[in-house]
Order: C-alpha cells, then sequence, then structure tokens
C-alpha cells in the first residue's frame, strides 16, 4: 500500500512557490499581489496567500500528538467530546431547577447557575439541584465573589449528603476577583486569600475547579485575538502564583484553574487561538514542576462572543454563532455556551435558547464534529496561524510579566487602557466600514424596524456598588453605534426618504446605487432605487413626487461633469443633494455649492450623523 502511494506521488510534480506565486499573479491581472492577497492582521504579523511543507517543517507544533504534552492538539486522545452548555440565571430555585431539567432533556448536559449571594442555605440548595444526577451532568455555580466560600460549602454538603462519588463530579465553583475589578472598577484584592481556601474546600474533588479566568471578558470588549491569548495567560498565570505562594501544590492549583474565553467571528484565527493556548499554558505550568504532566492541561469553557451581535437583522446573530461554535469545537474545547441571538435586546425567549443548543447539538449529531481530535492539524496555514498567534500572545504575556504581573496591571489601569484602545479603533473601523457587520454597516435590512427593540443595558450577578478603585473596561457592541443612529432616525416624525437618480453609463449607475441605498439604509432611511432617467430634470421630478428628502445621483466619473451641477441647480434646495462617488471633477462640484459626497472613503457613520443633523434628527 505505501509503495503504491509513493508511486502516485512520484507521478506529479510538486509546484515550487514561484511558480505558485507566478499563477497568483497572472490571476490577479495586474494588481498588486502584496495589497489583495497578503492578509496583514490586528495582531500585527502577515499571513501568505499559500504556504507549502517546508514552511511548517520547523514549526513546534507538527510533531505534537492529540493527549500528549503541550496539549496543543487536544486534552483527549480518540474523541473530541465537548459539553454543550447552557447559563441560568437564579431567581427562584424551584424554577431554575424546572428549566434546569427541561434542558437536560433538550441534548444540554452542562449547566451553569448564576446565583445570587444572599439568602443561600442548605434548602435552597436542595431545591436548586433536586433530581440533577450531578455524577453525569456537569454543574458550575457563579455566585458574589464575597459568597464563594459559603457556596462551597453547601454544595459540597450536598454532594455527600447524596452520596455521589466525588471523583465523577464534573463541574466547579466561580472564583474570580479580578474580573470584578475589570468590570467593574472595584478592588477585590481582599477577596484573594480566600483561594487557597476555596481550593482546599474542593481538594478531594478531582474534577471540581473553582479558580477561574474569564477572558472572555475582555473578547467581549473588543479585544484582538493576540490580546485575550495574552492576557489570558498572564492572569491564570498570576492565580497560579498566587496558589502555589500559599502553599498549594502546584498539581492541584493548576488542576483547579479553568479558563473561560470568548469566541470571536474570525474563523481559523480563533481555532489557532485555542490551540497556542493550551501549548502556552502547558509551557508555564511546566516551569512549576509538577509531578504529573497532565495538570499542564489547559480546561477551556468557550463562549461566543456578544461583541458582534447586533439589535437589527438579529437572526444573522445565529450565523455568527454557528461558525464561532465551529471554530471552538475543532479547536477541542472542554464545553461551549453559544450566546442566544436575541440578547442583545432581550431575556432570551424560549425559541432562541432552544436555537443555540440546536446550533451544538447540530455539530455534533450532524456533522460529527465530537468524533474527531483535532482536524486542523497538519493543514499549513493553521499551523503557521497557530504558532504566529503564540508568539504574539507571549510578547504580550512577557510584556505583563515586566510590569509586575496582571493584577499590578490591572490596578495600574494598563490592562483596561489597551483593551479600550481596541474597541475604540474597532468602533472607528466599523464605522468607515473598514469591519464589516452583515445588517449593519454592510447590507442593512430596507424594510427593518426594530418593533420596539431596545439595546440592553450589561447586568451583573453581584450587586454591589460605590466609586470605581481602578479604571474600568467600557463594554459597549461593535454595532452600538450604528443602532443609536438608527433608533434615532426610526423616532423622527417623519422617515427621511432617500431617491436615487440613476443616469448614465449604466454599470456605473446601478453600482453606485445600489452602494448608495446600503449606505443610506444603515441610518434607517428609506431608499428607493431606479433603472434610470433620460435627463436630470425628469429624475429630480420623480425624487419630488416620491417626497424624497434626499436625492443621491448615481453616474459614472466622466459624467458627474455633465450631469451633477445641472441636476443641483434644477432641485434648488427642495431637497438634499448627494453625489454618489469622488469624481476628478469633485472640487468643481463644490465651487457649484454641492456639500454632500457618500463613497467607500468616507467615514460612514460620521457622515450618516451629519445627514441627520441637517435633517434635523437629533
Amino acid at each position: 500500500m505505501a509503495e503504491n502511494k509513493e508511486k502516485l506521488f512520484a507521478d506529479f510534480t510538486a509546484p515550487t512557490r514561484q511558480e505558485w506565486r507566478e499563477k497568483i499573479e497572472v490571476d490577479l491581472k495586474g494588481a498588486d499581489y502584496e495589497k489583495k492577497m497578503v492578509w496583514r492582521t490586528n495582531e500585527g504579523f502577515s499571513m501568505q496567500p499559500f504556504y507549502l511543507k517546508e514552511d511548517v517543517d520547523g514549526l513546534p507544533t507538527v510533531n505534537a500528538l492529540p493527549g500528549e504534552f503541550p496539549f496543543i492538539r487536544g486534552n483527549k486522545k480518540d474523541n473530541n467530546v465537548w459539553y454543550v452548555r447552557q447559563n441560568i440565571v437564579v431567581n427562584d430555585p424551584k424554577e431554575a431547577n424546572a428549566k434546569a431539567l427541561d434542558i437536560l432533556n433538550k441534548g444540554v448536559d452542562s449547566l451553569g447557575f448564576r446565583v445570587q449571594g444572599e439568602n443561600l442555605s442548605a434548602e435552597f440548595f436542595d431545591t436548586l439541584l433536586k433530581d440533577i444526577c450531578l455524577d453525569c451532568v456537569e454543574v458550575s455555580i457563579r455566585t458574589c465573589q464575597r459568597h464563594v466560600l459559603e457556596v462551597a460549602d453547601f454544595y459540597t454538603a450536598y454532594i455527600e449528603r447524596k452520596g455521589y462519588d466525588k471523583a465523577k463530579i464534573v463541574g466547579g465553583i466561580g472564583f474570580d476577583p479580578i474580573e470584578r475589578m475589570l468590570m467593574k472598577g472595584k478592588d477585590t484584592t481582599m477577596l484573594l486569600p480566600n483561594m487557597p481556601k476555596l481550593v482546599e474546600k474542593l481538594k478531594d474533588f478531582p474534577n471540581l475547579r473553582c479558580v477561574m479566568v474569564h477572558s472572555d471578558l475582555l473578547c467581549n470588549s473588543g479585544a484582538y485575538v493576540y490580546q485575550e491569548l495574552g492576557y489570558a495567560l498572564a492572569w491564570g498565570k498570576e492565580y497560579l502564583e498566587e496558589m502555589v505562594e500559599a502553599g498549594v501544590p502546584v498539581d492541584l492549583a493548576a488542576k483547579k484553574i479553568k479558563f473561560y474565553m470568548g469566541i470571536g467571528g474570525n474563523y481559523f484565527m480563533e481555532i489557532a487561538k485555542f490551540r497556542a493556548a493550551r501549548m502556552l499554558w502547558a509551557q508555564i505550568v511546566k516551569q512549576y514542576e509538577p509531578k504529573c504532566e497532565c495538570a499542564c492541561q489547559m480546561c477551556i469553557n468557550a463562549a461566543t462572543t456578544t461583541y458582534n451581535q447586533t439589535v437589527f437583522d438579529s437572526y444573522v446573530n445565529m450565523l455568527r454563532s454557528q461558525t464561532e461554535t465551529m471554530s471552538a469545537a475543532l479547536a477541542g474545547v472542554h464545553s461551549v455556551v453559544v450566546t442566544p441571538f436575541d440578547a442583545p435586546y432581550e431575556v432570551p425567549t424560549d425559541f432562541a435558547e432552544r436555537i443555540a443548543r440546536n446550533q451544538q447539538l447540530l455539530l455534533k449529531e450532524e456533522c460529527h464534529f465530537d468524533k474527531i481530535v483535532d482536524v486542523s492539524g497538519g493543514s499549513y496555514f493553521v499551523e503557521e496561524l497557530t504558532v504566529a498567534i503564540a508568539k504574539e500572545g507571549w510578547k504580550l504575556f512577557l510584556a505583563v510579566e515586566e510590569e509586575g504581573g496582571f493584577l499590578a496591571a490591572v490596578k495600574a489601569g494598563t490592562i483596561q487602557q489597551a483593551i479600550n484602545d481596541t474597541d475604540k479603533a474597532r468602533h472607528a473601523n466599523a464605522g468607515k466600514r473598514k469591519e464589516f457587520l452583515l445588517g449593519t454597516n454592510q447590507f442593512p435590512n430596507f424594510t427593518e424596524t426594530s418593533e420596539g427593540k431596545e439595546p440592553l443595558a450589561c447586568d451583573c450577578t453581584c450587586k454591589h456598588s460605590g466609586d470605581a478603585d481602578v479604571p474600568a473596561l467600557k463594554t459597549s457592541r461593535l454595532a452600538s453605534d450604528f443602532e443609536t443612529l438608527r433608533l434615532t432616525t426610526e423616532k423622527a416624525a417623519k422617515q427621511p426618504v432617500a431617491f436615487m437618480l440613476t443616469i448614465g453609463n449604466l454599470a456605473m449607475r446601478q453600482a453606485r446605487a445600489q452602494f448608495s441605498c446600503n449606505f443610506l439604509a444603515a441610518a434607517g432611511y428609506k431608499v428607493i432605487d431606479n433603472l434610470g432617467f433620460p435627463t436630470v430634470e425628469e429624475g429630480v421630478d420623480k425624487a419630488l413626487e416620491a417626497g424624497a428628502d434626499i436625492v443621491v445621483i448615481c453616474s459614472s466619473d466622466d459624467e458627474y461633469a455633465e450631469y451633477a451641477i445641472p441636476a443641483f441647480k434644477y432641485l434648488n434646495g427642495r431637497a438634499m443633494f448627494v453625489v454618489a462617488g469622488a469624481p476628478a471633477c469633485s472640487e468643481d462640484l463644490k465651487a457649484a455649492g454641492i456639500e454632500n459626497f457618500i463613497h467607500v472613503r468616507v467615514d460612514q457613520l460620521k457622515t450618516l450623523k451629519e445627514l441627520n443633523a441637517k435633517l434635523g434628527i437629533k
């Protein structure tokens, strides 16, 4: 068999790098190869359009095996089973229990309870956990950080009272005081001594983790992939160091840490992120000389991001979360939470939660993603991407360590500043359509209205308030600026009407009309496209007849010199006049009094706000 295989390959000559390059340049038809084909990532490195075997032969990742140190290819050798998790906010333990039992019969095998810190008791947990088989289902509990030890006592007492085998209990009790500092700016350093106490309470439960790293918070605040990776590693190392210095054995300390990471929308980048995270974390733990290499395994719960979810055209959120879930599943994470598509504007409905569950079940039962181990391993592109992200994440990790560690950097505000700067840059890029959000700043639904939907404010399980002690993250979804604009337009006394005055060159007028419709509909304007007009006078008359507030002339650059000024003069201020494009004659048009131009190089968000202001919409 091997001999026949060798003969088969011998019949084909492998193209050289230069041959591939020449073929691509022919297909580009004179376009710049570097601009068109090379991907310059936000992480600061560039990815080529193709890779050959010799590119990856020397990489440290290609000889790794699944289930073996440094676990880049996953923690398991023979399957890729992950937990399908759904979180439940517990306002009433009886209601939460009923919901948990219901969804356990619908494919969920991991429950995340979020409980208030007040009024906890043995009876509370008896009610909450009634009829849930804890040795078959993963159960994790989050509460106010000040009540974590109390929750641990009640939970472990319940397990012992029911006679469960402690080795079969999988899940966790969430302790992550630094998350609170990042979210609300509250200094929770005084709670860190509770960490070794919590570990001591759970030391006899080998699969109960209690020290959490919620780097999904960074992802949902706009962090780039390498930022979430580098900061997550520094965050985890901070907690590991804290426990070891308190006398907790390194094997026990490492096995009590769990990473909650976000899943962004960049499919291959996210696959590579999780692979790189496992590899780097294994190397960090290894430096503490654990007795067993299994302590070096990174346990990851991945959650689809809320950062790129939208209020308008919200069903597109299902498409986003599906590819995000795919990338996490293929990367071999421990468990996955799919954020329901309606989460930005309402408490998720039963329908939205059912869809979120089924998105994972689809990948398991129909795509069999749980049967394959590290399917991306060996891909030249993914291996290169993994190493490139690992390098950038490691640089950031070392920079944090130079600053004194993650906690010191949080107290100084440098972590928050870096993420907030990234968020600001990404919002600016979205405003300029350098970062697309389908249904928001690109291809919006022309006829959609909010129907009373309003973006929800961020909520937190812990209700303590007061002045901030340290800077906090400024979390806002990427679509929020456009949504605010569109909702403002929708609440105006009259919906603005934008009329496309199409004239001249057929291809150019159609292309520019389509661009302009998409551009203006993002603000909630009613857009009216047209097949074309023989004269500008006829086009203007039809626009006024249609009640247009904005008339957009759509033609070719060369023909604007002929059509734009006559159309502007004939309109005579009866509606706003806009030119679609940036023709060479722009200065002449401006000299004639034309002020408004829309094209790919303008800031879409800024332009739409200016148009709203001119229309009297505030």
